[in-house]
């Protein structure tokens, strides 16, 4: 097995690309060991010293180190964890739950929503899956959109120019509706 890596905009967050099928569908998001119990692939990587957080999509695994550490003495350790999972033959997730991510809202906006997930899915999410992260759908009150920035883009310093000169301008451009987008937390 031969795992490729790959550079994103987030200095502290790698890709990493094993070749295979990492998720069937949707993603899976793992900001803190705590949360990983789901995912056998992901308590792997955490199990390595330095690691602080881990998203897996549909080809590929993100992973996010702590500040201080350097990634040649964090890479190395990633890579066999990875391996070894997959050489297991265990799921990358327990229950296969992986969602679309998209918080769920109901209401007067449902149409409008409809319309900002639907150019979330076929605009936005496919080019920021290419730097190893994604956005989704939070909430959307009052002309505001609010996103959930995940992967290599939790923490990004490009994240902000992305979401207003490219998302913002995108859903401004088809749903008048759309006066801000804005980042929100887990």
């Amino acid at each position: 097995m031969f795992i490729q890596t790959e550079s994103t905009p987030n200095p502290a967050t790698l890709k990493f690309l094993p070749g295979q099928t990492v998720l069937e569908v949707g993603t899976a998001d793992f900001p803190a060991p705590d949360g990983a119990d789901a995912s056998p692939l992901a308590q792997r990587i955490f199990r390595v010293n330095g690691v602080s957080g881990v998203f897996l999509g549909n080809d590929f695994v993100t992973v996010t180190k702590n500040d201080g550490v350097e990634w040649n003495h964090v890479k190395p350790a990633i890579l066999g964890a990875i391996m070894e999972h997959f050489q297991s033959g265990q799921p990358a997730i327990l229950d296969e739950a992986a969602s679309s991510g998209h918080a769920v809202h109901d209401g007067e906006d449902a149409e409008i929503v409809g319309q900002i997930k639907e150019l979330l899915d076929t605009r936005v999410r496919p080019a920021v899956a290419q730097d190893g992260g994604d956005i989704t759908f939070h909430g959307f009150e009052r002309g505001v959109v609010y996103l959930h920035m995940q992967g290599a883009c939790a923490g990004c310093p490009s994240s902000t120019i992305t979401l207003k000169m490219g998302i913002e301008n995108l859903l401004r451009h088809y749903i008048p509706e759309v006066t801000e987008v804005r980042p929100v937390g887990i």
